[in-house]
């Protein structure tokens, strides 16, 4: 006998690498020992392994079996590798024929057939990149895994069937099983989710727009009004503003919820920009991600390519709220712990909403308010200045009135402000794709004074709200990417005058006085 090898992939955040399984049967007492930093739900792999074999007809050898991964340092984790050691096993006993580079991910049920993993998109990948596109998964992974370019995937329900394939006897493989996956979901590919229509909502002819001009540029913005007013039900419209997510950026998307994913359930390819509503009561780990072990992805990086909306604002930790500056600006959340480092992409837009005040009634002549100005000072200064000064379109919104509330049904639907948002880029990508760039949120400050710098006359005001502080440079350059959205909306070629003192406008601070 000799040793017997197969690959698999080790998950640390979205990065996969690939492990070499080593099995090897010695000639000792009946003994099974895994190697390598296995944590606690690999180690339960011995069990389910020889359980599975058993019943599949191929039974384990009665001596001791030593399985290594390599490489021996780099930690391991979940029930992906049961398919992968099993295979190992058997290669080394002889039972199957060589395996050569094929990639095994799936977890080992007692009875032998194969469940789905979770992460199982970005572990194809990495196989892919590293140069394995023969991938066995679970059949219920087998459409996800199918997604990765350039993988050759093959679905299997059961270990006796994927034996029988790689050349085990099949005079006692239990090949008559074939399970019913009753913990697969029914399938909703039909089933297409009902998107909030921002026809709904009545009124807020300035809201509305700047919430374009968001969408438009992938601008991040804060709310801030009185309860009522309509705050939630604008932030919850934006997704639907919002193009569909082309092949890459969908690739990148659906990786991160196939990672997330609560079950092992199959994840199809997501198309639509992804929306997250955390609670304000949410933890740090439950946003920007961690937790115990390797770090695990948050609402943030669950929002990536879409909208993270932080309703009451105010009310989250401060913590919290400030350890999403970084992301804001790099679009990438590194999370480190003991155990690893994971690297998630964040790039979200970021929508805050925050009442004027702790009663929510300082807005207007603000007669009912019961706060005293140190109580609103205190409450929105929960809200750090570095925060806001990365909030691109700072809005007041206020009630609606009872004229604009009476006639409903005579908004502009998602459909048809989605077209000039789709049209405005489509223009910023002809502009800035070769420089790497999506939208105008994106466009860095050398850019914006170097080769899109606009003439001195244009851009006067903003020169003075520099020079006399009410500006930080930061601010300026952000009014410059507002009015280069306000351009794209307007079919412009460059902003103007106008373009600059309305993104002044849309950046104007929405704090209580």
């Amino acid at each position: 006998m000799g040793v017997g090898r197969s690959y698999c992939v080790a998950l640390v955040g979205l990065n996969g690498y690939i492990v070499e399984v080593e099995a090897d049967i010695g000639q000792t007492l009946p003994n099974f020992v895994i190697l390598g930093l296995p944590d606690a739900a690999l180690n339960e792999a011995k069990e389910r392994i020889r359980s599975a074999a058993q019943n599949s007809g191929i039974p384990l050898s009665r001596r001791k079996i030593t399985a290594n991964l390599i490489p021996a340092s780099l930690p391991k984790r979940g029930s992906g590798f049961d398919l992968a050691i099993t295979m190992a096993v058997l290669r080394a006993a002889d039972d199957i024929r060589e395996i050569g580079g094929t990639v095994f991910i799936a977890e080992l049920g007692l009875d032998g057939r194969l469940r789905p993993v979770r992460g199982i998109l970005p572990a194809v990948m990495a196989a892919v990149q590293a140069g394995y596109p023969d991938v066995v998964v679970a059949d219920a992974n087998a459409e996800e895994a199918a997604l990765v370019p350039g993988a050759k995937v093959r679905g299997y329900k059961t270990l006796a069937r994927l034996a029988f394939d790689f050349g085990a006897d099949p005079k006692d493989l239990a090949l008559d099983y074939d399970p019913v996956d009753a913990d697969v979901p029914a399938d909703d590919a039909g089933h297409v989710p009902l998107m909030p229509d921002l026809c709904d909502v009545s009124g807020q002819g300035e809201a509305r727009r700047a919430l374009e001009v968001a969408a438009a540029g992938g601008h991040h913005m804060l709310l801030t009004g009185p309860p009522g007013a309509g705050k939630t039900m604008l932030a919850e419209r934006l997704p639907g503003l919002l193009p569909d997510l082309a092949g890459t950026a969908a690739m990148e998307v659906t990786a991160i919820h196939s990672l997330a994913a609560v079950q092992s359930t199959a994840v199809r390819l997501i198309r639509r920009p992804p929306f997250e509503n955390p609670h304000h009561s949410a933890t740090s780990a439950a946003i920007i991600g961690g937790g115990s072990g390797l770090p695990r992805p948050g609402a943030a990086s669950r929002a990536h390519r879409g909208v993270l909306f932080l309703d009451e604002a105010p009310e989250y930790e401060r913590r919290v709220l400030d350890a999403l500056r970084q992301p804001l600006e790099s679009g990438e959340l590194v999370i480190h712990r003991s155990a690893g480092t994971a690297a998630y992409p964040a790039r979200f837009q970021l929508v805050l909403a925050a009442n004027p005040c702790p009663c929510g009634k300082a807005s207007g002549k603000g007669m009912d308010c019961t706060c005293t100005a140190m109580m609103r000072r205190r409450y929105f200064g929960r809200i750090s200045g570095p925060l806001l000064d990365r909030v691109d379109i700072q809005l007041q919104v206020e009630r609606v009135s009872l004229a604009d509330f009476g006639h409903a049904g005579e908004e502009e639907d998602t459909r048809a402000v989605a077209a000039r948002v789709l049209a405005a880029r489509e223009r910023q990508l002809e502009r800035l794709v070769e420089m790497g760039l999506e939208t105008n949120s994106q466009v860095p400050g050398r850019t914006l004074r170097g080769e899109l710098r606009l003439a001195p006359g244009t851009t006067r005001i903003l020169d003075t709200a520099l020079e006399r502080g009410t500006l930080t440079a930061r601010g300026y350059d952000r009014v410059l990417r507002l009015a280069w959205t306000l351009a794209d909306l307007g079919h412009r070629d460059a902003p103007d005058i106008d373009h600059i003192g309305q993104a002044l406008g849309l950046r104007q601070a929405a704090t209580a006085t």
